[in-house]
């Protein structure tokens, strides 16, 4: 079926993001746009590891409505405020790392800023790696849409790009499709293993 096509991409990453362990148990959720007024959204209680394109349901950008019967995940809000904040979105990978779970309450500012780091280009739009990159890092909540209206106000006076940490939480970033997504997790992943490390290493 033709959705089953659109998604193959984003099961493929869900695998990929299960087999290194980023989203353990049934944690995380990943997204996909489906066109101007609705997306595909991970159902939730599932292993993101073990997903195929019929575990994903649709969901409507801006009324947040789902497929009758059938439940999205908890951070569904998250996901379409994305989509509707940000046009050119067309993929939301929100992932349980240790090293952005750590990192999130490590850092006691409102954002995590990392610099001198290579791997920063794999980022759209970094070229130098002397460039600061700052990731908003965001209280817990289990309240969505207060979380949402936090999100909201810092992007109002701080554009947000490629992602945010949620604290105790893990990782939200997004890409114009899938493969940029990707690309982005992994940078930033790679990125949080290696501030982690340096600060252990400094703390000695």
């Amino acid at each position: 079926m033709a959705e089953n096509r659109q998604l193959a991409e984003l099961v493929g990453a869900c695998r990929w993001i299960g087999a290194r362990g980023w989203s353990p148990a049934t944690g995380g959720n990943m997204s996909q746009r489906r066109d101007a007024r609705s997306c595909y959204i991970t159902e939730s209680g599932l292993d993101k590891g073990h997903l195929d394109a019929d575990d994903f349901l649709t969901v409507d950008i801006h009324t947040g409505a789902a497929q009758p019967g059938r439940r999205p995940s908890a951070e569904t809000g998250l996901h379409t405020f994305l989509y509707r904040r940000f046009p050119e979105v067309g993929c939301v990978l929100h992932t349980h790392s240790v090293s952005a779970t750590v990192l999130s309450r490590a850092e006691q500012g409102s954002a995590l800023r990392l610099s001198g780091y290579e791997m920063q280009k794999s980022l759209t739009g970094q070229t130098d790696h002397r460039e600061e990159v700052a990731i908003a890092v965001f209280d817990n909540s289990q309240d969505i849409p207060a979380l949402v209206q936090r999100i909201a106000r810092h992007d109002a006076l701080t554009p947000l790009r490629y992602g945010f940490l949620t604290r105790g939480h893990g990782l939200t970033c997004w890409g114009r499709d899938v493969s940029e997504a990707r690309r982005h997790l992994e940078g930033l992943e790679f990125l949080f293993e290696c501030e982690w490390r340096r600060r252990l290493l400094e703390a000695r």
